[in-house]
């Protein structure tokens, strides 16, 4: 797939919509694209429930030329308040079914390429997941991370609502992923840059800033720490942190687009909600 974009199109990006809260719904409900051919970048984190993850997906890919959705944890949880319970990778493929039908694009669908202003690229949504390689400090393995995190009492809720049916671990279904993404990233034209939309950055180096360091063993994997080079990156597009910045690393732009919780975008001086804008960079970007 090639966009058909006009001369003044955006390629934008959002995350963590969390539109279980109202506020936050309410921000999605004014979310407009600029221009009729602008594309949308979900960076995973729509909400909890399949109900909520398909009236944002919906209300977006009626206004945008293109949404394309990455998947977040939370999507993936099987929440007690959902009426679909379905678990791990038929939990997964039941949401990629459903964006099928939105016309929303997926990691399972071809990559599409981006040809309107700051083109060609390939954008590429990811569903890696994590492997607790991003261990605390004076960890050596998962189960020492673990032990250490449960002390400090920080602990993902994935623990308790994120299953990795039919694979015997969170950490074996993100290495499938990892070996399915990196063959068809590696079949990608040589000369083609990339765009790469995940739910978690690519290399640790963005949750160095965690309050809890804890936490990163939920974010990422090492595995994918020389994809921003292999992969001719223009933009590592994220979300999970609840941490809205652009970080460079190795001269490749790691962009976190998280709205976050209320209790977290009230604090901030910036309006809540806003789109970011990845291709062509906005006037600043080195």
């Amino acid at each position: 797939m090639t966009s058909t974009a006009g001369g003044a199109a955006q390629l934008l990006a959002v995350s963590d919509l969390h539109v279980g809260y109202p506020e936050n719904r309410s921000l999605v409900e004014r979310m407009r694209p600029d221009t009729d051919d602008d594309w949308l970048l979900v960076a995973g984190d729509v909400a909890e429930t399949v109900a909520d993850v398909r009236w944002a997906l919906e209300t977006l890919a009626g206004r945008f030329r293109q949404v394309v959705w990455a998947p977040g944890n939370h999507e993936l949880w099987t929440h007690p308040k959902d009426t679909v319970t379905l678990r791990g990778v038929a939990r997964y493929e039941h949401l990629v079914q459903m964006c099928r039908d939105l016309g929303v694009l997926t990691p399972e669908d071809p990559y599409p390429v981006w040809d309107g202003p700051g083109g060609p690229v390939a954008v590429a949504p990811l569903f890696l997941l994590y492997d607790y390689s991003f261990l605390p400090a004076g960890c050596a393995t998962k189960e020492q991370g673990l032990e250490y995190a449960h002390g400090t009492g920080v602990v993902c809720n994935d623990e308790f609502l994120l299953h990795p049916d039919p694979y015997p671990s969170r950490e074996a279904w993100c290495r499938a992923r990892v070996a399915e993404t990196e063959r068809r990233l590696a079949a990608l034209p040589d000369d083609l840059p990339t765009v790469l939309i995940n739910h978690y950055p690519l290399d640790r180096h963005p949750t160095d800033v965690l309050w809890y360091p804890e936490f990163a063993m939920w974010c990422g994997t090492t595995l994918t720490a020389d994809w921003h080079r292999r992969f001719r990156v223009e933009t590592m597009v994220y979300g999970h942190l609840h941490i809205p910045r652009t970080t460079w690393h190795e001269g490749v732009r790691f962009e976190e687009v998280s709205v976050g919780y209320p209790r977290e975008w009230r604090k901030r001086p910036e309006p809540p909600g806003r789109l970011r804008r990845i291709v062509p960079r906005e006037v600043g970007a080195r």
